[in-house]
C-alpha cells in the first residue's frame, strides 16, 4: 500500500507569494542599511567640515590696551630727557688765568702769567738690555779672578770654570740636587760675591780655590733650589776654620747687597754689565 500525498494549487500559490514577499523584504532592509551607512558618513564629514571652519574663523577678542596715567607718562618722558643729558660729554668748566700787575705798568694795567714750558717729561726711561751666555759669563769670570790674583802662577779661566763645574757635577751625581744651578743670574751672583771677598793678595792656586768655593757655598745655599747643600764639595779639608770664618765675614759684610740684587733691577743689571765687561777688558790687555 502506499500513501498519496496531494497538494492543493491554492496553497502552493500561497507560498510562492510568501517566497516573493519575504524576498522583497530583503532587498528593502538592504537597501536601508546601505541608506543609513551613507547618511551617518556623510554626516560625520558635514560635522567635522563645520568644525573646521569654525575654528579658522573664531578669533579670540582682544584685549584692550591698558591706558597710562598722563602723569605717569610725563614722568618717563623727564627721566629718558635726564639720562641723555648725562650721557652727553660736559663742556670744560673755564677757569680764570690769574693775573699780575707788569713792572713798568703806570696806569695800572695787568697782563696775563703765561705757563712757561716744564723741563720734565713723562717719557719713561730707556730700558737697556744686556744679553750673555752662560758660557760667556763663566769666562767673563774666570778672567776676573786670573786678572785679580795676578800672583798665581799657571792659572787660566779654564781651571776657574772647571771648579764651578766639578761642584755642579758633584751634587747632581749624588742627587743632592735636580737642576743644574749655573744659570746667567747665578753667576752673577758668585761674580758679586768673589768681587768683594777675592782679593790681590791671594798668592797660591789652593787659596784662591778655598775663597772661591766658599762664595760657591754662599751662592747655593741663597741662590739655590734645594733647602740646603753638603759642606763636602765646597770645603777642603785643610782650609775649615779659615772656610767658617771667610763665610760668617761675607754673610756679615754682604748680606745687604745680596738682597738688592735680587730685589733691584737696575742693580741687578749693573752688577751684570760689569761682569760682562771682565772679557773685554781682559782682551784689551791682550792686545797691549
Amino acid at each position: 500500500m502506499g500513501t498519496v500525498l496531494s497538494i492543493s494549487p491554492a496553497s502552493k500559490k500561497a507560498s510562492i507569494m510568501d517566497a516573493d514577499a519575504s524576498a522583497d523584504r530583503l532587498k528593502n532592509d538592504k537597501s536601508l542599511k546601505r541608506h543609513s551607512m551613507f547618511v551617518s558618513l556623510s554626516w560625520k564629514k558635514l560635522v567635522s567640515n563645520s568644525a573646521k571652519k569654525s575654528a579658522k574663523k573664531v578669533t579670540p577678542n582682544p584685549q584692550p590696551a591698558r591706558e597710562i596715567p598722563s602723569c605717569q607718562v610725563a614722568q618717563r618722558n623727564s627721566e629718558n630727557s635726564r639720562r641723555t643729558e648725562e650721557k652727553r660729554p660736559k663742556a670744560p668748566i673755564p677757569v680764570p688765568v690769574p693775573t699780575v700787575p707788569t713792572q713798568g705798568g703806570e696806569n695800572g694795567r695787568l697782563s696775563s702769567v703765561q705757563k712757561q714750558p716744564s723741563s720734565f717729561s713723562l717719557v719713561s726711561p730707556r730700558r737697556i738690555v744686556i744679553q750673555a751666555s752662560t758660557g760667556e759669563l763663566l769666562r767673563c769670570l774666570g778672567d776676573f779672578l786670573c786678572r785679580r790674583c795676578f800672583k798665581v802662577q799657571d792659572l787660566s779661566s779654564a781651571e776657574v770654570v772647571l771648579w764651578f763645574r766639578n761642584i755642579d757635577r758633584t751634587l747632581l751625581i749624588q742627587g743632592w740636587q735636580d737642576i743644574g744651578f749655573i744659570t746667567p743670574a747665578n753667576v752673577v751672583f758668585v761674580y758679586l760675591l768673589c768681587q768683594d771677598t777675592i782679593t790681590d793678595s791671594v798668592e797660591s792656586a789652593a787659596q784662591l780655590q778655598g775663597a772661591f768655593q766658599t762664595c760657591l757655598y754662599l751662592s747655593y745655599s741663597y741662590m739655590g733650589n734645594e733647602i740646603s747643600y753638603p759642606l763636602k764639595p765646597f770645603m777642603i779639608d785643610a782650609n775649615k776654620d779659615v772656610f767658617w770664618e771667610t763665610s760668617l765675614r761675607i754673610i756679615d759684610r754682604m748680606s745687604a747687597k745680596m738682597l738688592q740684587l735680587n730685589a733691584d733691577p737696575h742693580f741687578f743689571t749693573e752688577v751684570f754689565q760689569d761682569l760682562k765687561n771682565q772679557r773685554e777688558s781682559a782682551e784689551g790687555n791682550l792686545d797691549r
